[in-house]
């Protein structure tokens, strides 16, 4: 009889204690599902917060570089304005690229890039990096060469992209080399691949740090007089535009004061038919009317000075509501509109334009312009009825050049 209670009250401990260990195993997986959960909305709200800081820190930029262009353009004759206004101008640029380079990291890392692939020439992407980061290289006095093929070298990729990698290489390469440095870039192909190097006799790199430098946020330690500072997050979005390229990217040193050397190897193209360009004649300027939509009254004014200088005649809304009704009393050739409006969005103010002008013509021209510019914020822009998208602080030359084209197209 004792050794069955014995039995019973041994089986009820076990039981008791499965009950305990399935009753941790539950309350183990919850918690790890609760910090996945947890870990997943921190990410999201981090991505969430640099893309409205990007936006934000856009803003007072567009200002910025629209009252350089005006300065600029009203020819006024001083040295020292010009001097002043091209310092404005280029540290409003170092700040566009920051940003840029802030949002492209988040984007690459969540997989949000969509690459516009095409066969391309390797010296073209190449050109256009040198034309964008040839003006910083030669305001420290460090000398650029160029080794490339003589024959036209095609990869397949998006040429923006491309540029961008090898912008981002140079941009790395003046910023850890000293005045009077040497930089370099190669390209060559090798077999079924090309291979792309920037190389430079500047810091190095030290062992430990070729580890983790394509990592994201990591620089190695730099002395105080590095001026042109950075996020460290340039040589990541190359390492992960480079993998969706079907390539990759690796790093070389002989150590501190010894240079560095960055390899970029990408898929080779062969057979390559090349592009037949049309001729194309000059057009002379067509003024328009231009309506301006924009809560921000520094950058709408600015803007609107800008216009009215290369010629427009120039309408202001400070509110997507206003900007309809303005739009309603007379007729505009461009709408150029901010997204974040009070009363009506962008989108709205879109959407509603088009409704009101279906089957009639002229079509007006509508133009986003805003802090907005990632790859579903230009979608979206589209999808609402704008035929264009731009990014603020938004190049006024290139703007200028795209209105001309919108006009005559």
């Amino acid at each position: 009889m004792q050794a069955r209670e014995r039995a019973v009250r041994e089986g009820e401990t076990r039981n008791a204690e499965l009950r305990d260990a399935n009753e941790h195993l539950i309350l183990a997986t919850l918690a790890a599902e609760q910090m996945e959960e947890a870990a997943l909305k921190t990410k999201r709200q981090q991505d969430e917060f640099l893309a409205m800081l990007a936006h934000e820190l856009r803003n007072p930029l567009a200002p910025i570089r629209s009252a350089v262009s005006v300065i600029e353009r009203l020819d006024l004759g001083s040295r020292r304005l010009d001097d002043v206004c091209g310092v404005v101008k280029r540290q409003v640029e170092h700040m566009a690229r920051l940003l840029d380079d802030l949002l492209d990291a988040s984007r690459v890392n969540r997989g949000k890039v969509t690459l516009q692939r095409r066969p391309t020439n390797v010296r073209d992407f190449i050109d256009q990096a040198v034309e964008i980061y040839l003006p910083l290289i030669d305001a420290q006095r460090q000398q650029l060469t160029l080794d490339l093929p003589a024959t036209p070298l095609y990869v397949d990729g998006d040429p923006t992209r491309l540029a961008q990698m090898v912008g981002n290489l140079l941009h790395n390469a003046a910023k850890y080399t000293s005045p009077g440095g040497t930089i370099s870039v190669n390209a060559r192909a090798d077999g079924d691949l090309v291979a792309l190097r920037v190389s430079d006799n500047g810091n190095g790199i030290s062992a430990e740090a070729l580890e983790y430098v394509f990592d994201l946020f990591t620089q190695e330690e730099h002395s105080l007089s590095r001026s042109q500072g950075g996020l460290g997050i340039g040589l990541t979005v190359v390492r992960e535009l480079a993998r969706q390229h079907g390539g990759s990217i690796s790093a070389r040193s002989e150590g501190p004061g010894r240079g560095s050397e960055f390899t970029l190897i990408l898929p080779r193209l062969a057979h390559v038919a090349e592009p037949v360009f049309e001729q194309t004649t000059s057009t002379e300027f067509v003024p328009a009317r231009i309506l301006v939509v924009d809560d921000n009254v520094d950058a709408a004014g600015m803007l609107q000075t800008l216009l009215e200088l290369s010629g427009y005649e120039v309408e202001l809304a400070l509110d997507g509501i206003a900007g309809l009704a303005a739009f309603e009393s007379k007729h505009f050739a461009f709408v150029l509109c901010d997204i974040g409006l009070p009363g009506l969005d962008g989108y709205e103010v879109a959407r509603r334009i088009r409704e009101r002008t279906a089957g009639k013509s002229p079509v007006p021209y509508l133009i986003a312009l805003t802090g907005y510019d990632a790859a579903e914020d230009r979608a979206r822009a589209i999808a609402a009825g704008f035929d264009r998208h731009f990014a603020k602080p938004v190049d006024i030359d290139e703007l200028l050049t795209h209105l001309q084209e919108a006009s005559v197209g």
